[in-house]
This record gives C-alpha cells, structure tokens and sequence, in this order.
C-alpha cells in the first residue's frame, strides 16, 4: 500500500547471543541494545527514504488535482512517478520492497477511483488498508499473537521465540501492537469522517499530513518498548551451534569406530 503503517520484512539485524538472552542477562550495554533496536527498525520501516516513497505519489496526485481538478492526470502522474521510484531503485540494485508496495498502493487507488469516477476514492483503498491493519494489530495482541511481534521477530532472528522462551520481550510486542493499533484507529477515525464530508482536495491534504506523523510515533513507542525488553533469543545462531555439535559427534563416532580415536596406554 501507499500507506506507512506496515514494516516490510527485511534483513536480520545482528542481535545478542543465544545463551545470554535465553538467561535474561543482558549481552551488551543498554546503549547497544538500544543501537541494535534502532537500526533493525529503520531498516524494517524502510527508513527516510521509505517514507518519501510513501508520501510522494499522493502528495503529487493531490497538488495536481488542487490546480486542475483532472482526475485522470492527478492519477496517471502519480502512478508515473510510483513506477519511476521502483526503476530508480532497480538501476540501483537497492531492495524494491518498499517501492512496489507503493506501486501496488497507487494502483489500486487510480482503478478504484477511475471505476468510480470520484477523485476522492483514489484514497479509499489505503484507507480500507490502515483499518484492517489497526484492526489486526489489536486483534492478534488479543489472541497472544502480537503482530508486531510476528513481522520483527525474523528481523532480530529470534523468529516466534518469544512466544515461549522470552515473556519480556512478548510483553514489549503486545504493548507495541497495542500502540500501532490504537494509533491506527485514532487515524482512521479522523479520515473517514473526512471521506463523506470533505471535498477530494480537503481530504487529500490532510491524509498527506498525517500520513507520517502517526507512523513515527508509533515506531518510536516500539522502539521504547523494545528498548526496555529482554534481548533477543538468536535461534540461527543456536541452529548452527546445534549443527557443529552434531557434526562433532558423528566425526567423534567415526573415529572411535575405525579405532583411529585415542588409545588408552597399557
């Protein structure tokens, strides 16, 4: 979608070791833990760069259907510039992810609005989209699950361990869940009273204006929330120790087998 409101998977971030957060000790300093949370949440987010991606193709489709009214020109203009966002990342070999969902989000915004023939529902689609997602914030922190917790669990390569393993760091994603959602919905109950009574230029300028103000404050309270918590079981760590352990117990048989092991002197 064109909207902000969802990290997009992304690379793990280095995290600490396995023994050290399994005992709930700290692995390193509250300002590297800190560090750590930060970084892997700028990279999930999509950082600086992911948020003028969000924000460009709307604000382009807004500005030109304040001066013209041109539905068509609006629309095409901003699905132009959504597409060149994804080319310029191509050429630069960047990750697409972030770029094509705000292709994605425009299209469906510029179909839903050419069927309809109102400029205002080419904001409708994201809106329907930040709805659902508050709803499935709270909805899965409800059922023990939290979703923030599911989409930055591979991010810190702890995948769902938290879930059994780290009640702390469980705790800090079901109150990060909680921030999203609340926020979320505190967004959609501003837009889509908006949607009925405004005008399209009305409504366009004011979702722009909140299109990244919630989204901060919701990725600062996560970070908070993170920052304070337990560190991060690493299960690809504790997977390749395994697999060492492994290996040296089946090279240990091996030997002992062909009685090249060691000897016992007589």
């Amino acid at each position: 979608m064109t909207s902000p409101d969802k990290p997009a998977a992304s690379t793990p971030s280095p995290t600490a070791s396995p023994a050290t957060a399994s005992s709930g000790t700290p692995a390193a300093s509250d300002g590297d833990a800190k560090a750590v949370t930060e970084a892997a949440l700028f990279e999930a987010f999509g950082g600086l760069r992911g948020m003028v991606e969000t924000v460009l193709p709307g604000l382009l489709f807004v500005t030109i259907f304040t001066v013209n009214k041109d539905l068509h020109a609006s629309a095409i203009a901003a699905l132009a510039v959504s597409l060149l966002l994804v080319v310029v990342r191509l050429i630069r070999r960047d990750t697409v992810k972030h770029a094509f969902s705000g292709v994605f989000g425009v299209a469906f915004g510029v179909v839903f609005a050419m069927m309809t023939g109102d400029a205002k529902d080419f904001y409708l689609p994201g809106m329907l989209y930040t709805l659902g997602l508050a709803v499935a914030y709270i909805v899965t922190t409800l059922a023990g699950v939290p979703l923030i917790g599911l989409i930055l669990g591979p991010v810190f390569k702890e995948n769902l361990s938290w879930r059994t393993r780290n009640p702390g760091r469980k705790k800090a994603y079901a109150k990060a869940s909680w921030a999203w959602g609340l926020i979320l919905l505190a967004k959609c109950a501003i837009l889509f009273p908006l949607y009925w009574w405004a005008d399209t230029t009305q409504l366009g300028w004011i979702l722009i204006a909140l299109k990244i103000p919630p989204f901060l404050l919701a990725v600062y309270l996560t970070w908070v929330f993170l920052a304070k918590a337990p560190p991060p079981i690493d299960v690809f760590a504790e997977m390749e120790a395994e697999e060492r352990a492994e290996k040296e117990r089946a090279a240990a048989v091996a030997a002992t087998a062909d009685g090249s092991g060691p000897r016992h002197r007589r």
